[in-house]
């Protein structure tokens, strides 16, 4: 094997003929050590460089392009961990969120169902139509960089966390077609880039809170099919300006939810002709006490009248 001493005198050797060579013809080197061309003297310097440096040359430039795992938020992790706590998988269908996998969810490579990752945080998260169960787990805000949370069409749940509303970047909420009941949080508002809200065929209860009409990047809301009630509030039903408008089929499939767009229920849900004949009711019923308090009122003044006469003529008829 040569040494390193050698191999450096023989680099340099080849450099030199290399350079002298390529100079004019007045060169001192004779002709017969020259390469014919260039391709010639490059095939040469190759092949003059000692097996061992080439392989010390390719180990530094693999070290040099090694990829290393991303680092994960503990944020994230967080989040995750205990989100899947919270649910159950009949289907087996999560087959790859291990602890492990789920210590560092962004790694290149792991490629973790229902996960997307932007700049070693998660941003969308989608487990749509999986069979899922349970619950929603509050430490989903703590995915501050989501901005899509889709979990529709199973069969999780248990009430829609407040806490969600910390996921200040969240742009799309789908939670349709599952079996959320309770209220729909009213501090949603706080997630300003909301373009889509889909809640429907679920079993919340209560009404529409007012101020998700705040929410003005809102294009698509849908809350059908639940179990809503009280009036629909103008700033979502009746919007103005630019705004997109939601038609009634946003709202339908509640009994007791009105207002506009649901043109059958202006009126609480009653028809015309119902509000008449309670109109009437009420009249005919204010028509007859007053007919008789009247002639209550009638029949003791005349009583009193009576009385007032009768004690008159006791009083004029002598005493026997």
């Amino acid at each position: 094997m040569p040494t390193s001493s050698s191999s450096s005198n023989l680099l340099s050797h080849t450099y030199l003929l290399g350079t002298h060579c390529s100079k004019n013809e007045n060169t001192r080197v004779p002709s017969s050590y020259c390469p014919s061309s260039n391709q010639d003297y490059s095939f040469n310097m190759a092949n003059s460089i000692p097996s061992s440096i080439e392989s010390v040359v390719f180990l530094v430039l693999m070290a040099g392009l090694r990829v290393r795992p991303a680092v994960s938020d503990p944020n994230d992790e967080a989040c995750l961990t205990h989100f899947y706590s919270s649910i159950q998988d009949p289907n087996t269908r999560l087959t790859n969120w291990t602890k492990l996998n789920l210590a560092n969810p962004c790694n290149i490579g792991l490629n973790l169902q229902g996960i997307t990752c932007n700049n070693g945080r998660i941003y969308r998260l989608s487990l749509s139509n999986l069979g899922l169960t349970g619950t929603l787990s509050p430490l989903l805000s703590r995915c501050t960089n989501l901005q899509t949370l889709d979990l529709s069409s199973n069969a999780l749940a248990g009430e829609i966390p407040s806490d969600l509303k910390d996921l200040t970047n969240l742009a799309v909420l789908n939670l349709s077609g599952n079996r959320l009941s309770g209220q729909i949080p009213a501090t949603l508002y706080l997630c300003a880039y909301l373009n889509v809200i889909d809640l429907h065929s679920n079993q919340l209860s209560g009404q529409i809170p007012q101020q998700l009409g705040l929410l003005v990047r809102l294009n698509t809301f849908d809350v059908s099919y639940n179990k809503l009630s009280g009036m629909i509030p103008p700033p979502i039903g009746n919007r103005t300006g630019n705004l997109p408008r939601f038609n009634a089929t946003s709202f339908q499939g509640n009994k007791d939810l009105y207002g506009y767009p649901l043109e059958g229920y202006r009126n609480k849900g009653l028809s015309v002709m119902a509000i008449v004949l309670i109109g009437l009711g009420s009249g005919l019923l204010s028509l007859v006490v007053s007919f008789t308090v009247v002639c209550i009122w009638l029949k003791v003044s005349e009583q009193k009248k009576a009385a007032a006469e009768e004690g008159k003529i006791n009083h004029l008829m002598p005493d026997y």
